[in-house]
């Protein structure tokens, strides 16, 4: 019986010792992806920061007016004038918000519409 309980022990122990060792390369494994996942994430900010810097260098205004300038005629663009914009008064602003019970009486069925649109 005491032989029984000593072999089933070292096989335990080596049951176990054989899990820890395939756990510790699994988790090296998974560490070694996280870091190549960080240093990738890093590159992306660089690269990022360096669209944004090119972003902003392509839309200096100097720039800008300088290309409108050089492409007037081509593109058909008409010069600013004042009468172009709208005073604060004659802008139209948004009644106010329907009520719950409209918003369901005015509601139609598009599932008529989207059937007789595939016919």
């Amino acid at each position: 019986m005491r032989l029984l309980l000593y072999v089933l022990s070292a096989f335990s122990v080596i049951a176990l010792a054989y899990w820890a060792y395939l756990e510790n390369y699994k988790t090296q494994e998974v560490i070694g992806e996280v870091r190549a996942l960080q240093r990738d994430i890093g590159q992306m900010h660089e690269e990022l920061a360096v669209l944004r810097a090119e972003w902003a260098y392509l839309n200096r205004p100097d720039r800008l007016r300088q290309l409108v300038e050089m492409n007037f005629d081509r593109l058909g663009l008409l010069p600013l004038a004042p009468e172009q914009f709208a005073r604060v008064d004659e802008v139209a602003y948004p009644g106010p918000a329907p009520t719950a019970g409209l918003a369901l009486t005015d509601a139609r069925d598009v599932r008529a519409d989207v059937q007789g649109a595939d016919q």
